[in-house]
C-alpha cells in the first residue's frame, strides 16, 4: 500500500521483513504465532500513522493478507487526507514456491507448511472495495504501470474525511499533555501490577471502576497500544475527562 498527499519530498519504506528481524523473529514460526503476528501488525500500522503527511510517499511492504487490517490503513489515510494505493504482486503458487526454493539467504526461505497455510489465509484485495482502491496487479513478468500509478497518487482529489475520520479541534492547549501524562500512568501502574505478580483480570490503580485482563499481555505491547492510542487520540481528540475510560475500552479491544 502507498499513500501520500501530493508529490513527497521524502520516501519512506517500512518493511515487515525488517521489523521481523528487529523483534528477533524467526520468519516460519512468526506466521504460526498469533501473538507474534499481532504485534508485528501494530508495529507497521503505528510506523504508518507515524509518517503519513503531505510532504512524505509512505510504502508499506507487507503481505498485507487480511482485509480488515488494510481497511484500519485506509482509514489512517483517509483521516490524514491523503490518497493511498494497493499494489498487488500476484504470482502462480509453483512459480511462487520456486522462487522460494531458490533464495539464497535461508533464513527468507518458508517452509512448505507455512507456505500452504498463508496462502489459505491469503484475503485478496478486491479493487471494488473502497480500502483496496485504486489496485494495481503485476505479474513477474510485466512493468507496473507507473505513469498511472502516479497519477493515482498526484492528480486526483484528496479524500475527503468523513465524520468517523474528521479531526475534531483539541478541546484545550493542554489536551496533548495530559493525553500523554494520563495514559502514560495507566500503563506504567499496569506494569507494575504485573511486575509484583498480579495475573488475570485487575482493577485500573486510581481508576478502580476500570479494569483489564493482563494474563497474556507483555510491557512492550502495552507501550506499543499506548502509542497507537495515542496516535488515533490526535485525529479524533476526546473529552480529557473520558481518556482514561476510553483508553482502557482500547486496550481491551486490542488486546482480545
Amino acid at each position: 500500500m502507498l499513500s501520500s498527499a501530493e508529490q513527497g519530498k521524502e520516501v519512506h519504506v517500512i518493511s515487515e521483513y525488517e521489523q521481523l528481524i528487529k523483534a528477533g523473529f524467526e520468519k516460519n514460526s512468526f506466521y504460526q504465532d498469533s501473538n507474534k503476528e499481532k504485534h508485528i501488525r501494530g508495529v507497521l500500522k503505528s510506523e504508518v500513522l507515524k509518517l503519513i503527511s503531505s510532504s512524505n510517499v509512505v510504502i508499506l511492504d507487507s503481505l498485507n493478507y487480511i482485509k480488515g487490517y488494510r481497511y484500519e490503513l485506509f482509514c489512517g489515510t483517509k483521516a490524514n487526507k491523503c490518497t493511498q494505493c494497493t499494489v498487488h504482486t500476484e504470482i502462480n503458487r509453483d512459480q511462487a514456491w520456486t522462487f522460494n526454493e531458490n533464495r539464497e539467504n535461508e533464513s527468507e526461505k518458508y517452509d512448505r507448511t507455512t507456505f500452504d497455510a498463508l496462502l489459505m489465509r491469503y484475503e485478496e484485495p478486491e479493487g471494488r472495495n473502497r480500502w483496496d482502491a485504486p489496485l494495481f496487479m503485476i505479474f513477474p513478468e510485466q512493468n507496473l504501470d507507473k505513469d498511472t500509478l502516479y497519477s493515482s497518487l498526484f492528480k486526483k482529489p484528496l479524500p475527503k474525511p468523513n465524520m468517523s475520520t474528521q479531526n475534531p479541534p483539541l478541546s484545550s492547549t493542554n489536551f496533548l499533555y495530559d493525553l500523554d501524562q494520563v495514559t502514560k500512568k495507566i500503563v506504567d501502574d499496569l506494569i507494575k501490577e504485573k511486575n509484583e505478580g498480579a495475573g488475570g483480570l485487575i482493577k485500573v490503580p486510581g481508576n478502580e471502576d476500570l479494569s483489564i485482563d493482563v494474563s497474556d499481555v507483555s510491557v512492550q505491547q502495552l507501550n506499543i497500544l499506548r502509542r497507537q492510542y495515542l496516535t488515533y487520540s490526535k485525529m479524533h481528540a476526546p473529552d480529557p475527562k473520558n481518556i482514561p475510560n476510553l483508553f482502557v475500552q482500547y486496550l481491551r479491544t486490542s488486546l482480545r
